[in-house]
């Protein structure tokens, strides 16, 4: 193959494998595909855990999480139920931190 041809045929191959890698990659601002779906198995397994247990209105709970960081959110009755919320989301393999969001309902 001529140098010519050869180089132009490595820069189409770069410019079309560039935005490729990159838009895999992560940033501070956005999460690489692999974090996202980390993220996603980590709110799953938050959610029932939550669901699970009796103490907790599980589906009055909305769950986020982004980059390991998970966001409790929604009402709750009690303030015991608030903790034991986050103590769920906390137990759960992955999870970095938990900002607990709930509000309890007042009566």
């Amino acid at each position: 193959m001529k140098p010519t041809i050869r180089n132009a045929a490595l820069a189409v191959c770069v410019l079309v494998a560039t935005p490729l890698i990159v838009s895999c990659a992560a940033t501070s601002a956005q999460e690489s595909t692999g974090e996202y779906i980390d993220d996603a198995a980590i709110t799953t397994k938050v959610k029932n855990q939550l669901l699970q247990d009796k103490s907790v209105s599980g589906l009055q709970v909305t769950v986020e999480t982004y980059k390991g960081r998970v966001q409790l959110s929604g009402f709750v009755s009690t303030q015991e139920e608030k903790i034991k919320a986050e103590k769920l989301a906390r137990g759960v393999p992955g999870v970095r931190s938990v900002s607990n969001d709930l509000i309890v309902k007042a009566d």
